[in-house]
């Protein structure tokens, strides 16, 4: 069975994104209610462990915009 997973530029391109909208979504929702630290600090969490695991389960394939070297081109 082929598992579905995203080539590096698009995974980089949907945490990008994903991360864009979180902030948003976070800052949008502090404002209009009386959320404290770490009420914030868990929907954090939560939205970035969602993420990793996205990434642990290879379905994400990140290359951070080729920011890093790749583990295969190591010499």
């Amino acid at each position: 069975m082929k598992h579905l997973r995203l080539n590096a530029l698009t995974s980089d391109i949907f945490i990008s994104i994903y991360v864009i909208s979180t902030l948003f979504i976070r800052f949008k929702l502090e404002s209009q209610t009386d959320t404290g630290a770490i009420e914030s600090l868990v929907m954090g969490l939560c939205f970035l462990v969602l993420i990793w695991a996205l990434i642990k389960l290879k379905f994400l394939n990140p290359n951070w915009f080729g920011l890093f070297k790749s583990k295969s081109s190591k010499s």
